[in-house]
């Protein structure tokens, strides 16, 4: 009976929420052990599930939220208009190589992409798909990217190692240099390592 109790306010407040909410924070609001509100959680999911709710629990980004289930998507999608917060093809690419590489400086991405990525980053941070976390030990320290718990709630994952692989590389693509970025280790990515000739040449520009 207590559980059943539970089950509504727990319902109710991720609802309200809207955001992933963290399980300690749960934890807190609902005056519930870790024991407890693990099965108020599996609770909740199954009920969702048999009652075929257009609703689903799911963990993301460090917590949990209800989403629509994914074949109710194509009908929220008509409710929605906000066509200009789709990601263009450039922009998804740039924050592709951002989550991949992170943490990556501005330079490196334009090196692996070829052309000149400010106003994108600009887009990505004012969305906040993106953040600053630090800058990178070398001369100029030029500012370092990575993700934020937003982009995680955007694609669903619970954690950063969740992405999954990366696809096979084709050597023939793509030049020497941006196939060196692509395939470094992370070891060599923390090293400073001073620009070469060819990072210093002109980029074009790209629309976002």
């Amino acid at each position: 009976m207590f559980l059943t109790e539970l089950k509504r306010p727990l319902e109710a407040v991720l609802f309200a929420s809207g955001e992933p909410v963290t399980e300690a924070h749960l934890q807190d609001i609902l005056q519930a052990d870790p024991e407890t509100l693990t099965e108020l959680l599996q609770g909740l999911a199954d009920d969702l599930s048999e009652r075929r709710s257009g609703l689903m629990l799911q963990q993301v980004a460090g917590g949990w939220q209800l989403v629509t289930r994914p074949e109710c998507f194509p009908y929220v999608e008509k409710l929605t208009q906000t066509v200009d917060k789709k990601l263009s093809a450039p922009a998804l690419e740039t924050l592709s190589i951002i989550a991949f590489k992170q943490p990556i400086t501005k330079q490196e991405i334009e090196q692996i992409r070829g052309v000149h990525v400010e106003r994108i980053l600009a887009r990505l941070m004012e969305m906040e798909l993106i953040v600053e976390v630090g800058r990178k030990a070398v001369i100029g320290r030029p500012i370092l990217y990575g993700t934020t718990p937003v982009f995680l709630q955007c694609f669903g994952l619970k954690d950063i190692r969740d992405l999954p692989d990366l696809p096979a590389l084709d050597p023939t693509a793509m030049d020497a240099e941006q196939l060196a970025l692509l395939t470094e280790d992370s070891a060599a990515e923390t090293n400073g390592v001073e620009a070469t000739p060819g990072s210093l040449q002109p980029l074009p520009s790209e629309r976002t």
